[in-house]
């Protein structure tokens, strides 16, 4: 086809403008596979994107979304083939590089791996980079020793995407799952995927001290800011806690007492720039270790019109679990 349903994200002087419009392939950037996409998600960068929120786009116009699933269609690179299945995330999509949220991308074939056999496209977007970022999450901690035996992982933002995957990965592998939300309503829903304690996240959002009674092991957090400096603070002896996210701000208040004088470790999560072993094993971690039946219990579907509204939704707090964008 010379054109192709996409979500173009455009500036002007008046400012951004986000819409769906036909796309010319000729106008697709370099790269050495071309894909025909399937589905896609709704992320929370994909939110800050499609709302000007936050400098995510930072190059006019460009296609949105982080992330998609979907069929080779013409490839000049040697790992690829026509017909093959492949997942992408990151690596700037939706951010430099044209994006999820068309029928069609081209990229580098360096930047795909395989759609792991026993999962359609679909399910590969229900867990999207949010799913995959949890996996690299808890991946983080078992190399830092982290097991069940360890003790409880509290879970932060758990009714999100990040982390209701991390709460079903979690409580699947065996942990005691301590989830973490602002929304009394979702305490059934964070149950259901397996959490065995829920708490209020006012009991992380007061003024952080330097060291807190110590409440678990360790913890996945994908809010950021003051939540992850109390974390921080409540994390036992030789902790483990991975940092994903900034949904409740770029900032940390916190002081260096949980490091030096409870050994407690903080790992970063990077899911756009993962060196591509790692990526791999994630995935294959994803087939086996996730229940993919608490996935689709906490997946809604939307089609490619849909996604331009769905943006501040997710920014508000107001999106469950996963979000699949149906793009074909």
């Amino acid at each position: 086809m010379a054109t192709f349903k996409a979500v173009v994200v455009e500036k002007t002087d008046a400012g951004q403008t986000v819409r769906l419009t036909d796309f010319d392939e000729k106008d697709l950037m370099d790269g050495d596979v071309t894909v025909a996409i399937e589905y896609s998600t709704l992320n929370y960068k994909d939110g800050l994107a499609l709302t000007g929120k936050s400098p995510v786009v930072r190059r006019f116009p460009m296609i949105a979304g982080i992330d998609f699933a979907g069929t080779v269609e013409s490839s000049s690179h040697p790992s690829w083939k026509p017909g093959d299945k492949v997942v992408l995330n990151g690596w700037g999509l939706g951010e430099t590089h044209l994006g999820a949220y068309a029928e069609k991308a081209r990229v580098k074939g360096d930047w795909l791996v395989r759609l792991p056999a026993k999962m359609s496209a679909r399910e590969a977007m229900a867990i999207g980079t949010a799913g995959y970022t949890a996996m690299l999450s808890v991946l983080a901690l078992e190399r830092s020793g982290m097991t069940p035996a360890r003790g409880s992982i509290v879970v932060t933002g758990a009714a999100g995407g990040v982390g209701s995957v991390a709460v079903a990965l979690l409580a699947k592998l065996g942990y005691h799952v301590i989830a973490s939300t602002g929304r009394p309503s979702e305490v059934d829903y964070l149950k259901r995927l397996g959490a065995a304690e829920v708490i209020d996240r006012k009991e992380l959002t007061g003024q952080p001290r330097a060291l807190s009674k110590e409440r678990w092991a360790g913890a996945i957090d994908a809010v950021g800011s003051t939540t992850l400096a109390n974390v921080l603070s409540m994390t036992r002896y030789g902790g483990v806690v991975t940092a994903c996210g900034l949904a409740g701000g770029m900032d940390l208040p916190t002081t260096v007492a949980p490091f030096i004088l409870r050994g407690v470790s903080l790992i970063g999560i990077d899911s756009v720039m993962c060196p591509l072993p790692l990526r791999q094993e994630a995935w294959r971690r994803l087939e086996t270790d996730l229940d993919r039946g608490k996935i689709e219990s906490m997946t809604s579907e939307l089609g490619l019109s849909d996604v331009i509204d769905a943006g501040p939704r997710i920014l508000a707090g107001e999106v469950r679990g996963r979000i699949v964008v149906k793009v074909r």
